[in-house]
């Protein structure tokens, strides 16, 4: 007998449950039709608030990078801004899409260090020969290179000399 009052009782809250949530959509269907707003408001039920939305788009990251402040030096980081009129070489370098010069370090399994001179545009066997007589002056000796005008880069191979390059490029 207690299993079938239990039964009962199940079949009961099941009812509840059933006649109040289609209460509540009944509800929610006669405030649609009487509501006085548009067509595709009605459909969905929600109402689109644009008075909030301030707060959101500070949330989406922008599409694109501003442009790098006007500075007369370099910031407290060292990055300098590109110089207005570029230098007339036969080679350039272009920067990064966060305004960096892009001269990177790359380590090969933990502990061949070399540098990499990415975006050269133009002569890059000038842009070589330029590295090359540079870094002799500050170094003392002739450093092994590598040229591939397939990819526009140079690298600067076995020697970590990324500060020595970036340097140069300022």
């Amino acid at each position: 007998m207690a299993a079938s009052i239990r039964n009962m009782n199940l079949t009961i809250c099941r009812i509840v449950r059933v006649f109040s949530q289609t209460r509540h959509l009944a509800n929610i269907v006669t405030a649609v039709q009487t509501d006085p707003r548009s067509d595709d408001q009605k459909s969905t039920g929600l109402i689109e608030s644009t008075e909030e939305y301030a707060f959101v788009e500070r949330l989406i990251p922008s599409s694109r990078v501003p442009k790098p402040p006007k500075h007369d030096g370099p910031t407290p980081s060292g990055w300098t801004p590109p110089s207005e009129v570029p230098p007339d070489l036969p080679y350039m370098i272009r920067r990064s899409r966060m305004h960096n010069v892009p001269v990177y370090t790359d380590i090969k399994h933990g502990s061949q260090k070399s540098t990499v001179v990415r975006k050269v545009e133009g002569d890059i066997w000038a842009l070589e020969k330029d590295m090359k007589d540079y870094l002799m002056e500050v170094t003392g000796r002739v450093l092994p290179t590598q040229s591939e005008s397939e990819y526009n880069l140079i690298g600067q191979c076995k020697l970590d000399l990324a500060r020595n390059v970036f340097i140069m490029m300022h």
